[in-house]
């Protein structure tokens, strides 16, 4: 792990600890060693902890199915975690959509009709995989809530959100005020989310571990139920007093009775009877002052009732499936990625369009790790032992928009209990299972295992020489 622990510890807890869904095991054990080296420190990036074991465990996943003379879709929609079980070491789950994920990418590729039956040195491989909505345990350990949010209205009608969880690019501040449109009927351009620090905003755990839609926006949700009631009453009260509405509807106006959509706020049977969300608010705050609201989330217990159960422990689990279709030049060693299907169970996609593009983003860093990514240190004897070699993005390539395969994205929504509106995670989980695919595919293409990323064309001809060999050596 380089020179300092960094997340050391979780890493390796969590490289055992995510390995036992969305296929499952009745036995399990894992042992896991941090070092310390001479080499530059390394840290937690997108998947932490899951992608490296997520590669040879869907790998042998294949390797087990090719022994059974099953099929590797079916293979783990039989070993599949039910769903509302508990795993062999102690995570809850809740909504898994493994097969659904599954069902969608083998019609999406034609797997069924296509695997097995294309020309020698194209091949088709699937893997799966599945990811936590935010860690049970906070990264800071303390019985405080991971998440706050402070709604504050203001007697325009402008609602506004602080939250200081960080939107890196990932979309999570659209998705608050997507909550908020939901809860309080109010149209996107009156809504602003301040994203801070805690000099100006409430405390939030961050941009980590998949966690902001469900665990800020469970905060952010409660807040606004909040602010609805009270809004609620005060719209009824004074929707009451209105003697016309009163004779309509032969009763006095009840807050359970009202809706709030398109900046109003209206009678569920008669929506006629109605006010302007800006009145209301002006009404709210005639009757109660300044309108501030806050929402928290807090964990529950979870996990294994054994040291370092908690890691791995979440309120829910994603599920993603690629499949790839791969061809590969045996003179060159040159490998070439056709198409890559992915389908991602992300329990309700609030967003679908920043959904797609976490799942073609994952998908994208997948394929950036199996060809190119390649962090290389000097380990010859010498002043320079443990040095970098390649530092610079210059040296450290990634794939342009020429290098990067056709993606195709799909969106399976199971939602599950313990997201707003059902909604679990989509920013890490696309990512784990695409390198396990593209490695299955290859070995469905040419009959060669590679276990070291990256797949580099001397890899690969070193393996297909190593195979000829065996075949030339091999008993009749």
């Amino acid at each position: 792990g380089g020179a300092y622990a960094s997340f050391g510890m979780i890493t390796a807890f969590c490289a055992g600890q995510l390995l036992t869904g969305p296929v499952g095991m009745k036995s399990y054990q894992f042992r896991a060693t941090r070092y310390y080296t001479n080499k530059p420190a390394c840290g937690p990036k997108r998947g932490h902890g899951s992608v490296q074991p997520r590669f040879a465990f869907e790998i042998m996943c294949d390797m087990m199915a090719e022994r059974l003379a099953l099929d590797p879709i079916e293979f783990r929609k039989i070993n599949a975690v039910p769903e509302h079980s508990v795993t062999v070491n102690g995570q809850k789950i809740g909504t898994l959509g493994l097969r659904e994920v599954l069902d969608k990418v083998a019609d999406a590729s034609s797997w069924y009709e296509r695997r097995g039956h294309l020309p020698k040195g194209r091949g088709l491989g699937v893997a799966a995989s599945m990811y936590i909505s935010g860690t049970n345990y906070p990264v800071y350990p303390n019985d405080m809530p991971q998440s706050s949010v402070t709604l504050r209205l203001d007697r325009s009608g402008r609602v506004i959100l602080l939250s200081g969880a960080a939107d890196i690019g990932q979309g999570s501040n659209s998705v608050l005020a997507q909550l908020a449109t939901e809860e309080l009927g109010v149209s996107l351009e009156n809504i602003q989310v301040i994203s801070g620090d805690s000099d100006l905003c409430p405390v939030d755990l961050g941009a980590y571990s998949s966690r902001i839609t469900l665990m800020t926006g469970h905060a952010a949700q409660e807040a606004l139920r909040r602010a609805r009631a009270v809004l609620a009453n005060a719209a009824a009260k004074n929707l009451s007093e209105n003697g016309h509405w009163q004779r309509l509807l032969n009763r006095p106006v009840r807050a359970q009775n009202l809706r709030f959509s398109c900046d109003r706020v209206f009678h569920e049977e008669n929506p006629e009877i109605d006010l302007g969300f800006s009145k209301v608010v002006e009404l709210a705050e005639s009757a109660h002052g300044s309108l501030v609201f806050t929402g928290n989330y807090r964990t529950m217990p979870r996990g294994g009732a054994y040291r370092g159960g908690s890691i791995g422990a979440s309120p829910a689990y994603s599920c993603t499936a690629h499949v790839a279709d791969v061809s590969v030049d045996q003179e060159t060693g040159k490998i070439t990625i056709n198409k890559i299907y992915v389908a991602h169970d992300c329990g309700r996609a609030i967003n679908p369009d920043l959904v797609e593009g976490q799942i073609e983003g994952s998908t994208y860093m997948g394929t950036a790790e199996v060809f190119l990514e390649h962090f290389i240190t000097d380990v010859d004897p010498g002043a320079r032992n443990g040095m970098l070699i390649n530092p610079s993005l210059l040296d450290y390539r990634i794939p342009t928009s020429l290098d990067t395969p056709d993606i195709e994205a799909h969106i399976i929504e199971k939602p599950d209990p313990a997201g707003p509106y059902g909604a679990k995670e989509a920013g890490e989980g696309p990512l784990h299972s695409a390198i396990p695919a593209i490695a299955n595919a290859i070995y469905d293409a040419v009959k060669i295992r590679l276990f070291t990323l990256p797949f580099s064309p001397r890899l690969v001809k070193d393996a297909l020489r190593a195979k000829a060999r065996e075949e030339l050596h091999a008993p009749a």
